[in-house]
């Protein structure tokens, strides 16, 4: 069996209705994919605290976190990620990639032509469906 993750990522949208996406570096796991940004939820942390955490380290800026958008648990060939997507709105900040290799804006309905980490698809596809 697989050990499971818990991750956290952000669905940020700015004012022009744009999504954040990050680009996974070529050192990471599942490398040069798209993912929403976040990160795993440590012991004795709730999903909104890590996600703060982790937008704060991987780009520094801050973010408030509204509610979960999607919960998904996808099964890896060396793990299992149960990735949990939460809609939030940065409040201090411009989003700078100290982590992935890119960090974009992109409109929902453009959302599907990037190559997506396959735990990130699941909330890809409610979000392009929502409006």
């Amino acid at each position: 069996m697989n050990k499971a993750v818990k991750v956290v990522a952000a669905i940020i949208e700015n004012d022009e209705n744009e999504i954040l996406c990050a680009l996974r570096s070529p050192e990471m796991s599942i490398p040069n994919m798209w993912e929403f940004p976040g990160g795993k939820v440590e012991k004795d942390e709730d999903i909104y605290e890590a996600l703060r955490r982790e937008i704060k380290e991987e780009m520094d800026c801050e973010i408030h976190t509204e509610e979960v958008f999607n919960d998904n648990t996808h099964d890896y060939e060396n793990f299992t990620i149960n990735l949990i997507a939460i809609k939030a709105k940065l409040v201090r900040g411009t989003p700078t990639a100290t982590e992935h290799s890119k960090l974009i804006w992109f409109k929902r309905e453009n959302l599907k032509s990037l190559v997506w980490a396959p735990a990130d698809i699941p909330a890809v596809e409610q979000l392009v469906n929502e409006k």
